[in-house]
């Protein structure tokens, strides 16, 4: 089975800065046979605030002429408890309503693949608790399964026992519980996106990868990160025992540079840096 893995899309019908970038990576996911594509988050500009930005985005993606399965990111649904747009009843409600369930299973042959929602991890809070308690159910019942997971966020940057990384990763506590649930399973594959950096590694038995964005790379605006910048995907080979990981640079992408263009896009994140360099 060849599944596809793309990230960090960042449509809109109105910022339309990174939409030219999307007709290249629908011909690729064509070219290459896929047989499911798997959409890490962010697939809008600013799903979080803007219901346009999410309709316009899932049409893009039905028309592709394989099934896709997406999970949010921070852009879609709201990040953490005191950030500009949080996660919150209403934003997730519109998700759920115009893309459908923000964490789900499917199952193919001998392997099973988990989409997690990682912006509800640090909630603190019953919808937190919810998708936990999914989590360790379907776990327990991949009936010799071995597993895959998705999600938005990657488990940590730059160690496994890293403290708070804030905006980038997993929180340390919902981290060491997703470290627990997977060494009791058999899980191949965390697969995330988010950070706009490329990369692959290893940790307790598990396969990392950090998917590459579709849409723009980070110049200074950020420190350096563990791997490459790039735009593309990801094709991940699914065999009966094995998963193999191939990062893509996509033909026909333009890595656009968010730092030219974040006070256009993200005008409030440009306020605040500027407001923080003086």
């Amino acid at each position: 089975m060849k599944i596809v893995q793309i990230s960090d899309t960042h449509l809109s019908p109105s910022k339309t800065h990174f939409n030219d970038n999307w007709e290249p990576v629908a011909r690729w996911i064509e070219t290459v046979g896929a047989d499911l594509v798997v959409h890490t988050g962010d697939l809008t500009i600013d799903g979080a605030d803007q219901e346009d930005d999410i309709a316009f985005s899932v049409e893009l993606i039905r028309r592709l002429p394989v099934p896709v399965l997406i999970v949010p990111g921070n852009h879609d649904v709201g990040h953490l408890p005191g950030s500009d747009q949080p996660v919150d009843a209403e934003r997730l409600a519109r998700w759920r309503k115009l893309v459908g369930a923000d964490y789900w299973v499917s199952d193919h042959g001998k392997w099973r693949l988990i989409g997690l929602n990682s912006l509800l991890l640090g909630l603190d809070d019953a919808e937190e608790e919810k998708q936990f308690q999914w989590l360790e159910q379907v776990l327990a019942e991949c009936s010799g399964r071995r597993v895959a997971l998705f999600a938005h966020k990657p488990l940590f940057v730059d160690d496994p026992a890293e403290g708070d990384t804030g905006y980038w990763s997993v929180r340390p506590r919902q981290r060491r519980r997703l470290y627990e649930l997977m060494a009791r399973s058999d899980v191949a594959l965390h697969a995330s996106g988010h950070l706009h950096w490329a990369w692959r590694g290893h940790h307790a038995g598990t396969d990392l990868l950090w998917a590459p964005p579709t849409s723009f790379i980070i110049d200074t605006l950020e420190r350096e990160m563990p791997g490459e910048r790039l735009v593309g995907g990801v094709l991940h080979h699914l065999g009966d025992e094995h998963i193999e990981s191939e990062i893509v640079a996509v033909p026909g992408l333009k890595p656009y540079v968010i730092d030219h263009v974040i006070h256009e896009v993200y005008p409030h994140h440009a306020r605040k840096l500027a407001e923080a360099a003086q």
